[in-house]
C-alpha cells in the first residue's frame, strides 16, 4: 500500500472516532427538567444513541411514565473497523423501541444505522421529538434533516454552531433557539479510553469513565421554555456614556462588549456578543444580522475587527415610537 493510500485510511479511521463524545446523565437531567410538559403522548427518538449504553435512553426509560410518553426509540450507528490493509465485514447498527410495558428488544438494522439511512429516517418519520447528542462534525446536516421532516428537537452542539449560516438563520427567524444550559452549564462528556487526556478540564468519574469538559457547548431546541419569556433587565444608559459604546466604521450602530451592558435607551442597531442568544427574547429584541456591516464586510471599529457580533435592535423602543 502506497503512502497516499495509507494516509487516506488513517485519516478515515481517525475521523470515524472523532465524534465519540457521550452525554453524562447529570447534564441530561439538568436540561430535560425544563421541558417536561412537551412529552405527554409523544414519541421520542434518540437517533444517535446505542440503547445499550446511552444515557439519553436511560433517562427516558426511567422517566417514561412520569413524562407520559407514548413510545421511546433509540438507534445507533455502527461502522466497519479499518486497519492499514483491509476493511472488516459490515457491522450492523441497531435500535430499540419501548412503550413502557413490553420488554425491550434490540433489533439489528440491515445497514449501519446512520441517522441519514433510509431505515433511520423511517423511524424519524414515526417520531415527534428528537433528543440526542449528534456528531458535531455533521451538525448542519443533522439539523437540516430535522427541519426537512418538521420535527421538534432538543440537541447538543458546539457553541460555534451559532455562527453557521443555516443555524443562525433558524435562530434569526425564531425557528430555533438556545436551551437553558450553556458553556459550563454542560459539565462534560464521556470519551473513549483511547482519547488523550490532558489539561485541567479532564477527570475520571466514579465509574471509571474519562470526562472531558469542553465548556463550549450548548443545547439547541425548538421547544418552548420559561427562559424564552424572560426579559433582559437593562440597567445601563447610552446617553451620557457614549464613549463606552463606539460606533462601527461600516455600520450605523454601536458596539456593546457584554450583554449586561446593552443600553436601555438606544433605539438603533447594536452589536452584541454571540452569547447574547442565551438570553434572547424575541419580544424584546430583533435580530438584524450576523457579523457583517452595511458594506457586506466584517464589522470594524477604527479599522480593527472586534469579536464576532450579532446585530440587534430593541424591539420595545422601536415599537413605542
Amino acid at each position: 500500500m502506497g503512502r497516499n493510500a495509507t494516509n487516506t485510511v488513517l485519516q478515515k479511521a481517525k475521523k470515524l472516532k472523532s465524534d465519540e463524545f457521550y452525554t453524562q446523565l447529570s447534564d441530561i437531567e439538568r436540561e430535560l427538567i425544563h421541558y417536561s410538559t412537551h412529552f405527554k403522548d409523544k414519541v421520542v427518538f434518540c437517533n444517535c444513541d446505542d440503547p445499550l449504553t446511552s444515557n439519553f435512553f436511560k433517562y427516558f426509560v426511567s422517566h417514561f411514565h412520569a413524562l407520559g410518553l407514548k413510545k421511546l426509540i433509540a438507534a445507533c450507528y455502527k461502522e466497519s473497523e479499518y486497519d492499514l490493509f483491509h476493511t472488516t465485514e459490515q457491522v450492523h447498527g441497531h435500535f430499540c423501541e419501548y412503550d413502557g410495558n413490553t420488554s425491550m428488544r434490540i433489533i439489528n438494522f440491515k445497514g449501519n444505522g446512520d441517522f441519514r439511512s433510509s431505515e433511520s429516517v423511517e423511524l424519524l418519520k414515526q417520531s415527534d421529538i428528537v433528543v440526542t447528542n449528534p456528531p458535531f462534525s455533521l451538525f448542519r446536516e443533522f439539523v437540516a434533516q430535522l427541519v426537512k421532516y418538521k420535527k421538534q428537537y432538543l440537541i447538543i452542539g458546539n457553541i460555534n454552531a451559532i455562527t453557521y449560516k443555516e443555524i443562525f438563520n433558524l435562530i434569526q427567524h425564531d425557528k430555533a433557539w438556545l436551551g437553558v444550559n450553556l458553556g459550563r452549564g454542560i459539565s462534560g462528556f464521556i470519551v473513549p479510553s483511547h482519547y488523550d487526556l490532558y489539561g485541567t478540564e479532564v477527570s475520571v468519574d466514579n465509574n471509571g469513565n474519562n470526562i472531558i469538559s469542553t465548556n463550549n457547548c450548548l443545547w439547541l431546541t425548538n421547544l418552548e421554555t420559561e427562559q424564552r419569556i424572560k426579559f433582559i433587565e437593562l440597567t445601563k444608559s447610552y446617553k451620557g456614556n457614549e464613549k463606552s459604546y463606539p460606533h462601527y466604521d461600516n455600520c450605523d450602530g454601536i458596539n456593546v462588549g457584554k450583554t449586561q451592558d446593552i443600553p436601555k435607551d438606544y433605539e438603533g442597531i447594536m452589536g452584541v456578543p454571540i452569547t447574547f442568544l442565551h438570553k434572547y427574547n424575541p419580544r424584546q429584541f430583533e435580530i438584524v444580522r450576523f457579523r457583517k456591516g452595511d458594506d457586506g464586510k466584517d464589522l470594524s471599529i477604527g479599522g480593527q475587527c472586534p469579536y464576532f457580533r450579532i446585530l440587534i435592535r430593541n424591539r420595545l423602543l422601536v415599537n413605542s415610537r
